[in-house]
């Protein structure tokens, strides 16, 4: 494996602003920066009131990315490209999808925030999309062959 652009520094400060940012919402809001659940609550909203937060917490998201790059910090990552087609983009976030509606939750909201907050069903979560992950990397490079 080679890792092309590793930048620690970057990653570091953009970790550590997650880190900020959950800390934020739980003491603003009380509210796990979980993904899925803040997106789902756009769609079903738990209660009257409840969307713009959620609304301005994905645009920033989004938008981070653009600011990122707009400030020329993104150097070398002009253009990323799927190794897949669509039809498979589309199933893989099907899955993923699914799988927070399973796992109750995503790995933003069990990885970061339920482990920080010691929970003992973000850490069975977590070690079983970390363990599905590496299962599923080792079918799909080693015995499928794929070079993705």
């Amino acid at each position: 494996m080679t890792i092309v652009n590793f930048t620690p520094v970057p990653a570091l400060i953009g970790g550590a602003l997650i880190g900020l940012a959950a800390a934020f919402l739980l003491l603003a809001k009380g509210r796990i920066a979980g993904i899925s659940g803040i997106a789902g609550g756009v769609i079903y909203p738990e209660q009257r009131g409840d969307i713009g937060w959620r609304v301005l917490f994905i645009a920033g998201l989004v938008l981070g990315g653009f600011i990122y790059q707009w400030l020329g910090l993104g150097a070398g990552v002009e253009q990323i490209q799927a190794q897949v087609g669509k039809p498979m983009l589309i199933l893989a976030g099907l899955l993923v999808g699914i799988g927070t509606q399973v796992g109750t939750g995503c790995t933003s909201g069990h990885g970061i925030c339920g482990l920080a907050r010691r929970s003992p069903r973000s850490l069975v979560a977590t070690l079983c999309f970390m363990g599905s992950a590496i299962v599923t990397v080792y079918i799909v490079r080693h015995l499928l062959g794929a070079s993705l």
